[in-house]
């Protein structure tokens, strides 16, 4: 790295990443970032790691594999399991998601941060009309394996089920704590709920007008991608507004609506 141009968002949960990556592909163990930007897998399989099969490096593979699932994004009306599988049967996307999947396995202990940290590694690696597809799929009831496997897409129960919930005020307050998250949220809040501004947060009458009325979304591309971005986060950890004393629940039900619902998108 080149004086302090390149920094690492979450350098504890990159390195256990790369650490994962290492063990299941020792030929990577070499390689290195050599870009100012955020370091992606397309980086790490890029040309210090090219392997010769067939005369077509990995890169290109990677490349190649990733449009096409890009261009099946686009075809309407399929469900969780239907985008579960489309990312088993694609080479690039299966290893990412077994990578994700072997740091979040509900099988062992669950440890939040390294699961947070996987599922951001995965979603920040797909194209965005992948990740999309992914992040806003659903299931027709009650069709229980396209839940199990919209669970496993969204990172149930280990990167956004906490014991007991958190209430929506302490997800913000935790997030607004966090570099990382906090630039997520500030991206996330001016991308798709601009009229949320923080000298709303203490007018009762502004979040009264927001709560009741249809509080307006901006739901374009931008919103969308900020949205995305938001997974691996403290903002997609399930939180509740019970047990909060009266006076902090509107301010609360108002975060719930912005962090959990898809209103926005629909």
């Amino acid at each position: 790295v080149l004086g302090n141009r390149c920094k690492a968002e979450d350098a504890i949960g990159c390195n256990r990443i790369i650490q994962v990556l290492a063990d299941a592909y020792p030929e990577f163990k070499n390689c290195v970032c050599t870009t100012d930007d955020l370091c992606s897998i397309t980086t790490l399989l890029g040309k210090q790691c090219n392997i010769d099969k067939d005369n077509i490096s990995t890169e290109t593979k990677l490349q190649w594999s990733l449009s096409a699932l890009s261009k099946q994004a686009y075809a309407a009306n399929r469900t969780c399991l239907d985008v579960n599988k489309e990312c088993v049967e694609d080479e690039v996307c299966n290893k990412q998601l077994s990578l994700y999947l072997k740091v979040c396995s509900v099988n062992k202990k669950c440890n939040m941060e390294e699961c947070q940290a996987a599922i951001r590694f995965f979603y920040q690696n797909m194209p965005f009309e992948v990740a999309q597809m992914m992040t806003f799929c659903d299931c027709i009831q009650p069709d229980e394996s396209c839940h199990r496997a919209k669970e496993l897409l969204h990172g149930k129960p280990c990167a956004v089920t906490a014991v007991p919930p958190p209430s929506c005020l302490s997800v913000i307050h935790v997030c607004e704590e966090n570099e990382l998250c906090r630039k997520k949220y500030t991206t996330f809040r001016s991308k798709c709920w601009r009229h949320v501004t923080k000298k709303c947060y203490d007018d009762e009458a502004c979040l009264e007008t927001l709560i009741k009325g249809d509080m307006p979304c901006s739901a374009n591309v931008d919103c969308k991608a900020a949205y995305v971005s938001n997974w691996g986060t403290m903002l997609r950890v399930e939180c509740t507004c019970q047990n909060l004393p009266p006076a902090e629940q509107s301010l609360c039900k108002l975060f719930h609506h912005m962090l959990h619902s898809k209103s926005c998108f629909n």
